[in-house]
This record gives C-alpha cells, structure tokens and sequence, in this order.
C-alpha cells in the first residue's frame, strides 16, 4: 500500500512533528506532502520522507513568513497531486486536510484542531481594525475550510474536546484517539556542562511553565499570578510574546526562551508543578510532566481534562488527592490570574501527598504502544485494509512540543 502523509507545514519540532514521526513508525515508506519545509528544523527521518511542498516554499524569508501567506492557503493546499496513492492522511490543524484526493481513495484526517485563527479564535489573534478589515476574507476562508472538510473520508480527534468542535464547525463525527507521548524514562538526554551549572548555580525548588509563548497559550497569566505570589517560576518557551513576557516577569520569574530537550526534561524532573494556564487542544507537555512525576496544575477544559485527574479544590477542600495528577482551576475563571494563585495556594497545602507512581501511570496511558494499538483498531472498523508495523516505538525521539527545542535529533523505531 502506497500512503502519502500530509502535513501543514514542517518548520519545526513540535506536537503535530512528533505525530507525523509517530506516523512514520507506522508506515516508514511513505511520502510527505508539506505546505512549506524548512530541512533541519525536524528531524532527519522526516526530512528523508518529504517528496513535495507547495509554492510558499519558494518565497524568500518563509521560515519566519509562511503564517501571513493564510489566503493562500487554499491554492497551496489543492496544488499537491496524489494520484497513485492508496491511502491519504492528513495531519492538520490548517490547510493539510483540504488537499485534492483522487475518487475512491480513502482520506484520514488526523486533526488537531479546526483552525483557530479563522474560527473562534480569531478575533484574539487579529485584534481590533485588524480583525474588522479581515472579517470578509476570513468569512471566505471559513467557507472554502468547511467544504474542504466535508471531503474527508474520517476524521480522527487528538481528544473528545477537539472532537467537539470538529462537530460543531465542520458538522463531521470522528474518533478519538490521543497522540502518543514520550515519557521521562524513555529518555537518555544529557545535559551540556553549560545547562549543568546553571542547574547547579539555581538551587531551591521553583515553578514550571512550559509552552509556545502565544496569545490562547495564555503564559502572560501565569507570570502575573506568580508576580503577585513572589515564588520561584520559570517560563521556557519561544514565540511572538517572549519580549512581552521577559517585561513582565518580576524578580523572582527566569524566563529562558528557547531551550534544549534535555534542559526541559531536567526542568520536568526539578519542578514542584507545572503551571498550564491555557484551555489546549489536547497537551502534551502536561503528560511529560506527569511521566516525570510531577503534578500539573490548570483549567478545568480543553483537553487537560483528558490528560490530568484534578482536584476541584474550590468544591471540596478537605479532600485527599491521593489519586489525583493535579490540582484544576476552574473553567469559568480561564484567564484570571487570582485563580492561578488560589490553585496554587490549593496545591501548596497538599503538595506532599501527590503520588509519584500514580503520575507516571497517568503518564503511561498515553504512550506510543497504545497510539498504535488504537490506530490499528479504528483502521479495522472502518474496513480500510492497511498493513501495520508492529507497534514500533521512537527509542530516542525528542518529544516536547513545548520548549521549541534548538536540538533536532533523527529519531529511530
């Protein structure tokens, strides 16, 4: 069977990066159709794979400028041919899905998202006249993105809350199966001399938060409440809204930016919690943080409630959280950060009855073997004839979608 995997765009290793290796391990022969493709910023098992990106690789500067290019992505997006595939799946959380397929072949969607920045979000990325002079052009993105999806043969869901709004903006039911995560003890990461020392330069326990520094990740939130509850936090991550955050972070917040895999594994393993302020998609890096067996603490939405058994500390304050993975903030206070201090304060007085054991199984429920599993099972329902590999496991992918890494590894399975 010859399959073709298709993806937004490959600029990066991140959580729909480490899916589309996921996939690799499945079906290692097949082609990788990408919007654009910057080579060494995935790995090399992916940059061996990819046979064909769209037009918008040819522009000057498109690393950092392919996210403007978004009116065009419906002709990038229909310029990929796919004849002579046997199976098509899509890895999208913008254009990937809406590529032309030959009639009778199948087409898998594995979708992260509908696309916010056109949907319900995207008022909060293109705010004020910005928002009003695009509304018309967003009205027609929404169309051509909504047909696109009706031509998809299945949907799959990273998480029932995803699921939930492929149903309500496509009108289209799917399966959910959550992506495969790596865990702490799959890792053999070391730390430079350099990481070393700052480590050991940093003693005392402190606060972790981790993730791309954008607008709905909502990190800005974060290093207020920790501004106001003067302990120890530190923010690694890159994005649009570093600067911002490194202007708002008061003396007792580290802001580092980009940094390596072995620097946040070691950050995972340091932490008293992790600090996840944002309603996401699905999260892997709270489920990095649970292997390393450490609690999270976040809203009560998106799909953090997949991931992460929390304790409504609001609701019942004498409770025990003995089989708890983290202590949730309520969903209607998302974005205030006087909730993050009540989490934390919550957490504070229970910190010490966590069980360690019982993270890191959380943890395990999201693994690589139970991905396969589940993705051979779905295939079998829907009667579409596949051969899989039998359950092959990255044994040194980089996993964190979080940290923008600077290291990029090849990875085998």
């Amino acid at each position: 069977m010859k399959v073709a995997l298709v993806h937004d765009w490959l600029t990066g290793m991140r959580g729909g990066e480490r899916c589309l290796e996921a996939f690799l391990c499945i079906y290692p022969d097949a082609d990788i159709f990408t919007l654009v493709h910057i080579p060494g910023t995935t790995s090399a098992r992916i940059d061996r794979r990819v046979v064909a990106t769209s037009f918008l690789n040819k522009i000057p500067g498109i690393r950092k400028l392919y996210k403007i290019f978004l009116p065009l992505y419906p002709v990038a997006a229909a310029s990929f041919d796919l004849s002579g595939y046997d199976l098509v799946i899509s890895l999208s959380h913008a254009a990937a899905k809406n590529v032309r397929v030959p009639a009778g072949v199948p087409h898998v969607c594995y979708c992260f998202t509908p696309m916010r920045y056109i949907w319900d979000q995207a008022a909060s990325y293109l705010k004020g006249m910005k928002y009003l002079c695009a509304l018309p052009l967003i009205q027609l993105l929404r169309v051509w993105d909504a047909r696109g999806a009706q031509k998809v043969t299945h949907f799959v869901a990273i998480s029932t809350f995803i699921s939930a709004r492929i149903r309500k903006f496509y009108g289209r039911s799917s399966t959910v199966i959550a992506p495969p995560v790596r865990l702490a003890d799959e890792e053999s990461i070391t730390l430079t001399p350099e990481e070393a020392d700052l480590f050991a330069k940093s003693p005392g326990s402190f606060f972790l938060c981790a993730g791309a520094l954008v607008p709905y990740k909502k990190i800005d939130v974060a290093v207020q409440a920790f501004n106001e509850l003067r302990e120890p936090l530190w923010v690694v991550g890159g994005g649009p809204e570093l600067e911002k955050i490194r202007d708002m972070a008061g003396p007792h917040i580290k802001v580092f930016g980009r940094v390596s895999e072995a620097f946040l594994w070691e950050c995972y393993k340091r932490c008293r919690a992790l600090i996840f302020p944002g309603i996401e998609d699905f999260g892997i890096v709270p489920v990095e943080c649970l292997s390393s067996g450490k609690p999270v603490i976040g809203v009560d939405a998106g799909g953090l409630r997949e991931s992460v058994v929390g304790w409504r500390h609001w609701q019942d304050k004498s409770l025990v959280p003995l089989q708890h993975t983290g202590v949730f903030v309520p969903k209607e206070r998302c974005g205030d950060s006087g909730a993050i201090v009540d989490a934390v304060r919550a957490f504070r007085e229970v910190e010490g009855k966590f069980s360690v054991e019982t993270l890191k199984a959380r943890a395990r429920e999201f693994s690589h073997s139970r991905f396969f599993e589940e993705w051979g099972v779905f295939l079998r329902h829907v009667g579409i004839s596949a051969p899989l590999r039998s359950s092959p496991i990255p044994k040194d992918a980089a996993n964190s979608d979080a940290a923008d890494v600077v290291r990029v590894r090849d990875s085998s399975c």
